[in-house]
C-alpha cells in the first residue's frame, strides 16, 4: 500500500536514513558547525574571565574588584578573538596593543591580563602560512609586551623583572604549543595522504592484476579449447564432404570427431576446474604440455586432414617450463590457424636450436585446396595476439606475415638457458 497524504491533505515527510521514524533528521554538517561554535564560545569566554581576573591584581600583590578599565580591556581584546582563524596577524597585533595599553590604564601587566594575546599567538602559529613568518610575528608580540610591562616610574625591582620575564615567556610558550600542534596536524595529514595513495596504488595494482588474469585465462581457454574445436569442425567438414561418395571415410571421420570432442571436453573440464580452485594451492592436475608432446599434437592435425612435416636442426636441449609450454602453444595455435584459414592442406614446422635460442617456424604451402574446403570464411580471432603475448612473456619475440612465394609464416624466437643450466635441469629430470 503506497503512502498517501494525511488527513490535512499534506504529503508525508520522508525520513532521512539513520533517523528514527517520527524523530528529527540529524545533519552531520550542522552538528559539526554547532560543536565548532560551542568550542569557539568557550575559548572566548575563558579568555574573557582570565583577562578580567588579571585586572584584580595590584602592584602590592593585593586583590580588588575588577576596575572599569579591566572590564573595558577584557571586552575589547576578546571581541576580536572569533576572527583569529581568518586574520591571525591582525588579531595578534590588536590583542598585543591592548596588553601594552594595560599599564597606562592603571592595570598591572601580567600573563593573566594578556590571555587574549596568548590565544591569538597560539592561533597565529597554526594558521599563518610559513613557520618563519608565524614565529617572527609571535616574537615581535613578545618584544612589544616586554616593552610595555616595565614600570612607568621608579626603579626596576626583582619582582618587576620576574613579572616581565613571565610576560615575555607566556606568548613564546603559546607559540611553541601552537607550533607543536601544527607539526602534529601536518604529520597526521601526511600519514593520511600516504595511506590514501597506498590504497589507490593497491586498487590500481589489483585492477592491473585482474586485467592480466583475465587475459591469461582468455589465452589459456583459447589455446586449450580452440584447437580441439577447430579439429572437430574440420573433421565434421570432411564427414559431410564424403557422406554420399565414401561412407567408410565418413565413419572414420565421425569416430575421430567423437574422440576429438571428448578430448575437448576433458581439457575444458580440467581448465574450468583449475580456475575454480582458490588460494595458493591451485595447481593443474598434470604437467603442462611441452615439445615432448609435439608428435601427438601433429598426429591430431594429420587425422583432421592436414599434412604436417617437421624439420629440426641443432641439438635439442631441456627447456624451462615456461619456454617449453610457449613453444608448444605457438605450434598448436599456428597449425590451428592453418586449418581454419589456409587454402592449402599442408604445413611445415621447424625447430632450430642454434644461436642460443630456439627458433620455431610454422608455415603453410599456400596452394589450392585439395579436398574439403578450408575454414577460411571464419572471422579472425585472437590467435596472433595470444602468440605474441606468450612469446613476450618469456623474453622472446614473434613475427607473422605472408610469404613472398605464397602462404603464411609464423616465426618465434625464444631464449634458451645456458648450457650448464640446461644440463642441470636435464639431470634433475632424469633423477626424478
Amino acid at each position: 500500500m503506497l503512502p498517501g497524504p494525511d488527513v490535512a491533505g499534506e504529503a508525508p515527510v520522508p525520513v532521512r536514513p539513520g533517523a528514527a521514524p517520527g524523530g528529527p533528521a540529524v545533519n552531520p554538517v550542522v552538528t559539526r558547525t554547532g560543536t565548532r561554535r560551542w568550542r569557539e564560545g568557550a575559548v572566548v569566554a575563558a579568555a574573557f574571565v582570565v583577562c578580567l581576573l588579571g585586572g584584580t591584581v595590584r602592584v602590592e600583590d593585593t586583590l580588588t574588584a575588577p576596575p572599569p578599565a579591566s572590564w573595558l580591556l577584557a571586552l575589547v581584546s576578546c571581541a576580536v578573538l572569533p576572527a583569529r582563524h581568518r586574520r591571525p596577524l591582525a588579531v595578534l597585533a590588536f590583542t598585543t596593543a591592548a596588553g601594552v595599553a594595560a599599564q597606562p590604564l592603571g592595570l598591572l601587566l601580567s600573563p593573566l591580563l594578556i590571555a587574549p594575546a596568548l590565544v591569538a599567538a597560539y592561533a597565529c602559529t597554526l594558521h599563518v602560512p610559513g613557520e618563519r613568518r608565524a614565529a617572527g610575528a609571535v616574537a615581535l608580540a613578545a618584544v612589544a609586551l616586554l616593552a610595555g610591562s616595565g614600570p612607568l616610574a621608579g626603579d626596576l625591582s626583582w619582582r618587576d623583572a620576574s613579572r616581565m620575564a613571565t610576560v615575555v615567556a607566556a606568548p613564546l610558550l603559546a607559540g611553541l604549543i601552537g607550533h607543536a600542534v601544527r607539526t602534529r596536524r601536518a604529520y597526521l595529514a601526511a600519514v593520511e595522504e600516504r595511506a590514501r595513495r597506498a590504497e589507490e596504488s593497491r586498487e590500481l595494482e589489483a585492477r592491473r592484476r585482474v586485467a592480466e588474469e583475465r587475459v591469461r585465462i582468455a589465452r589459456e581457454l583459447h589455446d586449450l579449447v580452440a584447437h580441439q574445436i577447430t579439429l572437430a569442425n574440420a573433421q565434421a567438414t570432411v564427414a559431410a564432404h564424403f557422406f554420399d561418395s565414401r561412407p567408410e571415410q565418413t565413419r572414420v571421420s565421425l569416430r575421430e570427431l567423437v574422440e576429438t570432442t571428448g578430448h575437448a571436453l576433458d581439457e575444458l573440464r580440467a581448465t574450468v576446474g583449475l580456475l575454480r580452485q582458490t588460494g595458493d594451492t591451485a595447481a593443474p592436475d598434470g604437467p603442462a604440455p611441452g615439445l615432448d608432446r609435439l608428435p601427438d599434437l601433429l598426429e591430431s592435425f594429420r587425422r583432421a586432414g592436414l599434412e604436417v612435416s617437421v624439420r629440426e636442426e641443432g641439438a635439442a636441449r631441456a627447456l624451462p617450463p615456461g619456454v617449453d609450454l610457449t613453444a608448444y602453444r605457438i605450434v598448436q595455435e599456428a597449425l590451428t590457424n592453418v586449418t581454419k584459414h589456409a587454402a592449402g592442406r599442408g604445413a611445415r614446422v621447424g625447430l632450430d636450436w642454434g644461436g642460443g635460442r630456439l627458433t620455431v617456424t610454422v608455415s603453410d604451402d599456400g596452394g589450392a585446396a585439395a579436398g574439403p574446403p578450408a575454414l577460411s570464411d571464419r572471422p579472425p580471432g585472437y590467435g596472433l595476439i595470444g602468440m605474441r603475448e606468450r612469446a613476450a612473456a618469456v623474453g622472446g619475440k614473434l613475427t607473422a606475415g605472408p610469404r613472398p612465394e605464397g602462404g603464411f609464416l609464423v616465426t618465434a624466437r625464444l631464449p634458451l638457458p645456458p648450457v650448464r643450466e640446461s644440463a642441470t635441469a636435464d639431470e634433475e629430470g632424469r633423477t626424478a
